[in-house]
């Protein structure tokens, strides 16, 4: 999260168009739904209007759009024609599922786009392409705004499109609402990215970085499992979980007491149990959880069932790393794994 002190800097420097600033920072228009390089020459926005991201896609996960003036996913460096092309063709259909028949349809070859754009943005074409998509979806749970009110503010001209574009995230459409159980889904802004929330009026069910690989999948695996609809919304439990997750980015929690839901074998709920007991600051190994449910042959299904976990932080998968001490694997990427062991490690030492 980029403090406020940075926010008046970056916003000195967009003012001034300064180039030195390149790279650091993009800033998301509220008023035009658009991101900006530092140096964009379109009039300038209050800045009450500005949302600051150090990455282009935090900046497409919040629902913005490049900008066509400063084509922030162009410059500094004129990049090739392979992204030029996809750039555009995501623009023209944002909510579009790339599939291998599309890119031969452009006449570019599926692992060329993955390279050159994990190169140039740090992330790969089908990443780009589900962040922008993603970033739509979601501005509806941001809001929690009504149904009709998220469908013109996306710029959908009919219904059905929205309905279609809703479903494909959240897989439920918004008139299913009133069928069966409801779960509702809000945006969490944290320190390390934004997060997905989704709760009924006991219990959280899911917490995950909104960039999570497989993060549709999760959704729909609960969706079906619990016979819900999922709709923009806030409960109890969520705005529990982002008061503690507050204090938790604050060094002032180290447990949460949000009540939770865990869908998952029993044998998944002894390893969860087990994640629970790890105490801030510490980490224990895969083979050290089998050992203490008394399986030290399950190293492998203790590992499968660290992954299925969803409810990240929370659950603390994050404390779980390879007997050899390397950090192994983590859903929000390993980068976000070493600054979580290394923030509880800190604020326990301290």
């Amino acid at each position: 999260m980029i403090s406020a002190d940075l926010k008046e800097q970056y916003y000195e420097a967009l003012v001034a168009k300064d180039s030195e600033y390149e790279g650091l920072f993009y800033v998301g228009v509220r008023t035009t739904g658009v991101f900006c390089r530092p140096t964009c020459p379109a009039r300038k926005p209050k800045f009450e209007n500005c949302e600051f991201y150090e990455t282009a896609q935090q900046a497409l996960l919040a629902s913005y759009r490049p900008c066509q003036r400063c084509r922030p996913l162009s410059h500094p460096n004129q990049v090739s024609d392979v992204v030029r092309i996809l750039v555009e063709a995501v623009e023209k259909n944002p909510e579009k599922r790339w599939k291998g028949q599309d890119f031969k349809a452009l006449s570019i070859d599926e692992s060329t786009a993955r390279r050159q754009f994990k190169k140039r943005f740090g992330m790969t074409f089908v990443e780009y392409a589900r962040a922008r998509r993603m970033g739509l979806a979601l501005k509806n749970i941001r809001s929690g705004r009504t149904v009709i009110d998220s469908q013109l503010s996306t710029g959908y001209e009919s219904s059905s499109g929205f309905r279609d574009a809703f479903s494909r995230i959240m897989g439920a459409a918004p008139t299913q609402v009133d069928e069966g159980q409801i779960l509702k889904a809000s945006w969490i802004d944290t320190r390390l990215g934004p997060m997905m929330a989704i709760a009924d009026e006991e219990s959280l069910y899911l917490l995950e970085f909104v960039d999570r690989r497989g993060l549709e999948r999760e959704v729909e695996r609960l969706r079906k499992r619990t016979k819900s609809a999922i709709v923009p919304g806030t409960t109890a439990p969520i705005q529990s979980i982002e008061r503690e997750l507050n204090e938790y980015f604050q060094g002032i929690r180290t447990a949460f007491d949000t009540p939770l839901f865990c869908l998952g074998t029993p044998f998944q709920k002894r390893v969860w149990d087990e994640l629970l007991a790890i105490p801030a600051g510490e980490t224990r190994s895969y083979q050290e959880i089998a050992n203490a449910l008394g399986k030290p042959t399950a190293c492998r299904a203790v590992a499968q069932a660290n992954g299925a976990n969803q409810l990240a932080i929370v659950i603390p998968c994050h404390r779980v790393i390879n007997a050899s001490g390397e950090l192994g694997g983590y859903g929000g990427g390993l980068t976000r794994k070493n600054w979580l062991l290394t923030h509880e490690k800190q604020k326990q030492g301290s």
